[in-house]
């Protein structure tokens, strides 16, 4: 069928040749696989290798010091029970100081010689001292005997020498005053003369 130009006009349904030749003519399109955004890229194993050592190392950092914190917070429970009474054990020795020097006052000759009203008294003033003794064992709290023994700096407190070579030299020959410990530690030294002139120990 001819238009007013005179030129044939393209029978509906088919299409024109030239646009039938270039879709054929085309190369096909293939598309590439699509890659999400967190999958690993070539060379990045590496890199998570090294994330995960990291992280490794920050747990492993991290567990040694809870169990620092647990073995630090035993240690100081395990103390505060321990030491909590120092201040009062202190004061407390004043008190066994003052018994001890009531019961150094009176002589053997006056005890033999005391009525029996005087006896009773020194009694219950024994007695007194050995029940405050017990109690401060009870709470970890020791008396220190030095007597005959070697003189240790860390636990007596030399008062003065005593020429004496029956002995050997740093032996310690009297007590003038007890010391006492609670726990491993020294609540208070003992005041102590230690002898000099007699042979090395």
């Amino acid at each position: 069928m001819a238009n007013s130009n005179g030129q044939k006009e393209p029978q509906d349904g088919a299409a024109p040749e030239a646009a039938q030749n270039s879709v054929h003519d085309k190369e096909p399109v293939v598309s590439k696989p699509y890659v999400m955004p967190d999958d690993p890229e070539e060379g990045s194993v590496e890199a998570l290798t090294k994330d995960v050592a990291e992280a490794k190392d920050r747990m492993l950092r991290t567990l040694a010091e809870m169990e620092n914190l647990r073995k630090r917070t035993a240690k100081e429970v395990t103390d505060a029970r321990t030491y909590g009474i120092t201040a009062f054990a202190r004061d407390v020795l004043d008190i066994a100081d003052n018994l001890q020097r009531a019961l150094d006052a009176v002589s053997a000759e006056a005890r033999e010689a005391a009525d029996a009203g005087l006896k009773g008294l020194i009694e219950g003033v024994e007695l007194t001292e050995k029940s405050l003794h017990k109690a401060l064992e009870k709470n970890g709290v020791s008396k220190l005997d030095p007597l005959g023994e070697k003189f240790n700096p860390n636990f007596h407190q030399a008062m003065y020498e005593v020429p004496d070579s029956s002995v050997p030299a740093g032996t310690v020959v009297q007590v003038v005053q007890g010391g006492y410990t609670i726990g491993e530690r020294v609540l208070r030294p003992a005041l102590v003369a230690v002898s000099k002139g007699g042979a090395k120990s």
